[in-house]
């Protein structure tokens, strides 16, 4: 159960901003971002941060999902892991490799780039710093962009699995 309740999405400072978040995310709003609309400005800027992360970086959505996926095992953040797992099999990811990294494993049929992006995302997520041999086999794999839009994923998704776990966001 969430430690705080819900706001009324009618509120006048609410609704224009829950408005926005619906018409961005197919005419629902889940529970992450009823839990953010307490704060119209932190919800709202929320959703551009985390819309520029998931839907207009050049990083493949594959790796994209691999780093959230690795994330939200690490933060024990049940509902982000549940919630990118249909993105993460319409990337390619099998349900065999989702349950390997559910269970906190590297799927032995992962790809050099796989274990790089699951790499990276354990020393940001476990330690902040990042080794310069793990940062080396980032580079192997991705050009300067998509490095660096990698490290702000992992970064964005850390911010959303502390969030969600340290109010105890509601499943949908």
């Amino acid at each position: 159960m969430a430690r705080l309740p819900y706001p009324d999405l009618s509120r006048p400072e609410i609704a224009p901003i829950a408005e926005r978040i619906k018409a961005e995310r197919g005419g629902k709003i889940l529970n992450l971002y009823h839990m953010l609309l307490h704060s119209p400005p932190v919800a709202d800027g929320w959703r551009a941060f985390l819309t520029a992360i998931r839907q207009q970086c050049q990083l493949a959505g594959r790796y994209r999902e691999l780093a959230i996926l690795q994330v939200a095992v690490i933060n024990k953040a049940e509902y982000e892991f549940n919630a990118h797992v249909p993105f993460a099999i319409k990337e390619g990811v099998t349900p065999g490799q989702l349950e390997a990294m559910r269970a906190g494993q590297t799927p032995e049929d992962f790809t050099p780039a796989d274990r790089a992006v699951l790499a990276c995302t354990d020393a940001m997520t476990r330690h902040v710093q990042v080794p310069d041999t793990v940062f080396a086999e980032v580079r192997k794999h991705f050009p300067d962009r998509e490095a660096m839009e990698l490290v702000a994923t992992i970064a964005a998704y850390n911010t959303v699995s502390r969030f969600l776990v340290a109010i105890q966001v509601d499943h949908e």
